[in-house]
């Protein structure tokens, strides 16, 4: 069991999103013991606070704590508005779990008028696993904390592909043509780390463009799948407007993506390789209240730099390769968008094992950067 980084607040009320097997239960079983918990995916209790939300109280006791957590508390959105009572009247913290947020949105839940934050749960990250990282085994199994627990962490993953298809996609109905959704996931997963061409997803999995747009919204609701935007602040060439498409885990993409003997290992190795930074970047800059927001860049003569980072701690350009040796044309994009932002720091991350600067860019082992996300950016 790993020590995760996550920190939220102190006696104070909050969201933790996250996709399913992020590990938010585990979390609060370990930082609120005493806590009253209150698990929405146990029929009875969801059967009698979806009739009657008010009462929640029935289900806690002051006494033993003043903490209540509420898992999956997106299956009963109306429930919000008694929390927001208990918040004010009763003084009660309350952690408040989802592994969606579609029917919040949906139903324009309460989400209590700023007075609980917002924070994520995310797969974990190199410097929670420490000595138990493989580069080569994340690549292929992601760094979701159940499939460090398995010995066949390729069928662990199967199985929550499936129950996730079963459990969110099926049980709440979010769409009746689960085989359509299914052929969907894998067209998508041709898409991964690259720009988003909602029209060539839906040819290739024989469904209707605008149902192909609600499946991916479906997928970023559920969290398990998010897009950059490209970077275009005071663009001084022509771009491409396409937002990058990634599932939010490598090991998820591996097990959705079909190979057969025309699949490049490199093409499918590659993307596993971009995910597995960008989900890295991503979770350390939440985690650690970076700022950075994050994009990619590419011109329509499709020169690129996969992850552009922009906040106030400075603009860093990122290239990402898994060859060992970087050839002049690994660099061309980063060149490019030196010329029309020279303040950039930029890196090109890739496979060899030695730490140099080459003119403007820094040359580093993608080992080294993910050992340490946060010196880096």
């Amino acid at each position: 069991m790993y020590s995760r980084i996550f920190n939220p607040p102190k006696n104070q009320s909050f969201f933790l999103f996250g996709a399913r097997g992020t590990g938010k239960s585990t979390w609060l079983k370990q930082h609120y013991p005493q806590a009253n918990m209150i698990d929405l995916l146990e029929d009875e209790i969801f059967i009698n606070l979806q009739a009657h939300p008010q009462r929640l109280m029935n289900y806690v006791d002051i006494k033993k704590s003043k903490t209540v957590v509420i898992d999956e508390i997106q299956r009963i959105p109306e429930l919000l508005n008694e929390v927001h009572r208990l918040i004010e009247k009763e003084k009660i913290n309350f952690v408040l779990t989802g592994s969606s947020a579609r029917k919040l949105k949906s139903t324009h839940a309460n989400l209590l008028g700023g007075r609980a934050q917002r924070y994520e749960m995310f797969p974990l990250v190199v410097s929670e696993v420490g000595d138990d990282f493989y580069i080569n085994e994340a690549l292929k199994y992601g760094m979701l904390p159940g499939r460090f627990k398995q010995a066949d962490a390729k069928k662990y993953l199967s199985g929550y592909l499936a129950l996730y298809v079963r459990e969110e996609v099926q049980q709440e109905r979010l769409t009746r043509n689960v085989s359509g959704f299914h052929r969907f996931l894998e067209a998508a997963s041709f898409s991964q780390a690259q720009p988003l061409v909602v029209s060539k997803v839906a040819e290739d999995c024989h469904v209707e463009r605008k149902t192909v747009e609600e499946y991916f919204n479906i997928l970023e609701d559920l969290l398990l799948a998010f897009r950059l935007p490209v970077f275009s602040k005071r663009a001084k060439r022509g771009l491409l407007t396409k937002e990058k498409f990634f599932f939010f885990d490598c090991g998820l993409f591996r097990v959705i993506r079909p190979v057969g003997p025309l699949d490049a290992d490199s093409e499918i190795g590659g993307a596993a390789l971009e995910t597995l930074v960008v989900q890295e970047v991503r979770a350390t800059n939440s985690l650690k209240d970076l700022g950075y927001i994050l994009y990619h860049w590419r011109t329509k003569s499709k020169h690129e730099v996969d992850l552009i980072l922009y906040g106030e701690r400075g603009l860093h350009a990122i290239e990402i390769k898994s060859t060992t040796h970087v050839r002049s044309e690994d660099t061309e994009g980063l060149k490019l968008f030196l010329e029309d932002y020279p303040m950039a720091k930029a890196t090109i991350l890739y496979g060899g094992s030695k730490a140099q600067k080459v003119g403007l860019i820094t040359y580093l082992p993608v080992v080294d950067f993910l050992s340490n996300v946060e010196k880096y950016i």
